[in-house]
């Protein structure tokens, strides 16, 4: 383990291992196979990694998308590792070479797609060769249950018949109970220790909205993403095509990505997104598997993802670098028919049963009126004991009210009118519109008619599609969708039990900075600026994403710290050795001709910076009280931090004297430190005379508690 603690700091950058990465990076030293559930962006590579470089011979990685390698590669190559690729987008030549590599052992991984792996070829090159390890990534594509199998996964155990002494590792970020024991059976793994992490992913922020519409997206990407990367999921291609352009036509750059367009728009799109800043994708569920680009600050749903599973996996390709994301979702009750008519169409029954039921825990994520990061936690297994304040729920509580009338009224209204006719309909019923199929099948004379005018169109439609998804109404789609009361209706047609819904949601999102820009102080946005144009610059001679040249993290942390020696730069997480060397004077140059006072050069908090950036300029506490609507002992309480801190000197306090420091420093002799009530003490010892925040400040500057 002590190489793998040099790997991860020499070669990686890293000071120390996150999650479970050192017990599994052990294991696999030992000779041990492991099952890794890690969330995204959680490290899963660097798992097999590291012990990949330390073990004799190559780790072969198993990976289901090209792209996914050729980054993993890019990346590694840079750090100095040697790392290489099979598949089909190589000449004849280039694929020989890597094979030659291979067998010479001149390279530490090589990332082959499962398809390639079993063939005859393969198996026969990997006998000649010693290899170190397996890796399979994405391991949930085992599951034939699953929203992303490749039959190729499950003939995977090929591997420990022909290889039974080569350490294995099973990694995914996505897996239920059922899945995680699926991919245990069929990689055959039974003797492997089963590493599970949280599936929680705190820097993203969740929100879901009942109103789906084109200009609610606007709105929330030109209020929180106005310049930020991000992907836009669709269920059908058409609206993929419809979204990317009306988004071009308000001023973002957004490229569609879906299976119908030809392999080269496909890649050029894909390679804009991974290189360029400020690139949105808009794209079916055929993009994203295996994307690493870190800096992705928000993903969007315009319609129902098919799971949980699925709407986890696609949220997490949001914020892979720890940086504040959001996952924001807006629905309507046309996504809920069109899902379940889908899942009807099928024509294996437990395929049915397995789709439905998955629908339904999706949809009562959706209607949730509690936390949504514990609902979802909860469904993978995962208890939490508090809300997360980190989601639309926490934040903006829903209200909630009694509905048992309303839902009454609007099932009676599907009885009266014969259980023919959908939402529409109904509703036009049930708020009194005159209308010719109205009149001729004559339900302006059934006594639901207009019994729902108080209502509006919107929240009947909200009623309605809260009751399919709670299971009080099916839908028939053999009539055109015609809604049916189900056998769970009649206890609440009868008056047995009483309903409550969430009231639709009216609020207008509040208007932020761009997430990327919100851990950055206003002084440091020049340097961070600064530097991404310099690390795209770099990006392109060296034909790699910027990311792959250092990631946005990496780049706010030299941002704040400001490190002005290559030793410095190299205690910067994400700066190995060799980056250090490759890159580290440039960057130190940038850095150097974007020098700010010393005060500011700290890890205080953002509201102390404020303080400090304010009392340079003003040097009067009370002024910058004023400007900053606190009061001044909260102000002293800011520069009492900064002295205990050290980043200031007490004698830079322009209002603290000499003669007040001295009866300070006398009368905290005379009582003592005296823990937190030290303060206190000292004031009234000396009569209420001097300002409490200065005690403070002195206290601070003695090394005593504050």
């Amino acid at each position: 383990m002590k190489n793998a603690y040099q790997v991860l700091h020499k070669v990686f950058g890293y000071q120390e291992f996150r999650h479970q990465q050192a017990d599994i990076i052990e294991a696999l030293l030992n000779n041990q196979d492991a099952m890794v559930l890690m969330p995204t962006g959680g490290g899963k590579s660097l798992c097999y990694q590291i012990p990949a470089i330390i073990r004799p011979g190559v780790g072969i990685v198993v990976s289901p998308l090209i792209a996914l390698m050729q980054d993993q590669v890019d990346a590694l190559n840079q750090s100095g590792v040697s790392a290489g690729y099979l598949n089909s987008n190589q000449s004849n030549d280039e694929q020989q070479q890597i094979e030659q590599q291979l067998i010479n052992n001149e390279i530490d991984l090589l990332y082959v797609t499962p398809e390639r792996l079993l063939t005859n070829r393969m198996l026969s090159l990997l006998r000649r060769a010693e290899i170190a390890l397996f890796a399979i990534d994405e391991a949930h594509c085992v599951s034939q249950w699953g929203h992303d199998f490749r039959k190729e996964y499950q003939q995977l155990n090929i591997l420990h018949q022909q290889f039974p002494g080569i350490p294995r590792i099973a990694l995914t970020a996505t897996a239920d109970k059922r899945t995680r024991q699926e991919i245990i059976e069929q990689l055959d793994l039974h003797q492997s220790k089963t590493y599970l992490n949280s599936f929680d992913r705190p820097n993203i922020h969740y929100q879901i909205s009942e109103q789906n519409t084109k200009a609610g997206l606007l709105t929330f990407i030109q209020n929180h993403h106005k310049h930020d990367a991000g992907i836009i999921y669709c269920l059908s291609r058409k609206k993929v095509e419809e979204t990317a352009d009306w988004l071009n036509q308000q001023g973002l750059q957004a490229l569609p990505y879906h299976a119908g367009l030809s392999q080269q728009l496909r890649e050029t799109n894909q390679k804009r997104f991974l290189r360029e800043d400020s690139i949105i994708i808009v794209a079916t569920i055929a993009f994203g598997m295996g994307i690493d680009k870190p800096d992705v600050r928000f993903v969007a749903h315009l319609n129902l993802p098919k799971s949980i599973e699925a709407y986890y996996q696609e949220t997490g390709r949001a914020g892979r670098d720890g940086l504040a994301a959001d996952a924001w979702m807006a629905y309507g009750l046309k996504d809920l028919m069109l899902l379940k008519q889908m899942i009807q169409d099928s024509d294996n029954e437990m395929q049915q049963r397995i789709s439905h039921s998955k629908l339904d825990s999706l949809m009562a994520l959706c209607e949730t009126t509690s936390c949504r990061r514990e609902h979802l936690l909860n469904y993978f297994d995962e208890e939490t004991s508090s809300s997360c304040g980190n989601c639309d729920i926490c934040n903006s509580p829903p209200e909630t009210w009694d509905a048992t009338d309303a839902c009454r009224k609007a099932l009676s209204c599907i009885y009266r009118t014969g259980q023919r006719f959908g939402v529409g309909y109904l509703t036009d019923v049930l708020t009194a519109k005159s209308n010719e199929r109205i009149i001729q099948n004559g339900h302006d004379k059934v006594t639901t008619y207009g019994i729902g005018k108080d209502i509006s169109v919107n929240e009947w439609k909200s009623i309605y599609r809260q009751l399919i998804a709670k299971g009080y109404i099916d839908i028939n789609f053999e009539q055109y969708g015609a809604l049916t009361l189900s056998e769970k209706a009649r206890p609440l047609l009868r008056g047995e039990i009483e309903l409550k819904l969430r009231k639709q949601t009216k609020k207008a999102a509040k208007k932020s900075e761009s997430k990327a820009k919100s851990t950055l102080r206003d002084i440091d946005e020049e340097l961070f600026e600064a530097l991404r144009q310099y690390r795209y610059s770099l990006a392109q001679k060296e034909s790699v994403p910027p990311y792959v040249i250092f990631n946005d993290k990496t780049l706010v942390e030299m941002t704040r710290k400001r490190p002005s020696t290559l030793d410095q730069l190299g205690q910067i997480s994400g700066v190995g050795d060799k980056k250090k060397d490759k890159f580290g004077e440039q960057f130190l140059t940038i850095i150097n001709q974007h020098k700010i006072h010393p005060w500011l050069q700290n890890e205080l908090s953002d509201t102390i910076n404020t303080t400090l950036e304010l009392y340079l300029k003003l040097k009067d506490t009370q002024a910058v009280a004023e400007q900053r609507q606190l009061t001044v002992s909260t102000i002293y309480a800011h520069l009492s931090s900064a002295i205990k801190n050290e980043t200031i000197q007490l004698d830079e306090i322009v209002e603290i004297n000499d003669a007040d420091i001295r009866q300070i420093r006398h009368a905290i002799d005379l009582c003592g430190e005296g823990g937190d009530d030290g303060a206190k003490a000292v004031f009234e010892f000396l009569n209420s005379e001097i300002e409490y925040g200065i005690i403070h400040c002195v206290r601070s500057s003695l090394g005593t508690h504050t």
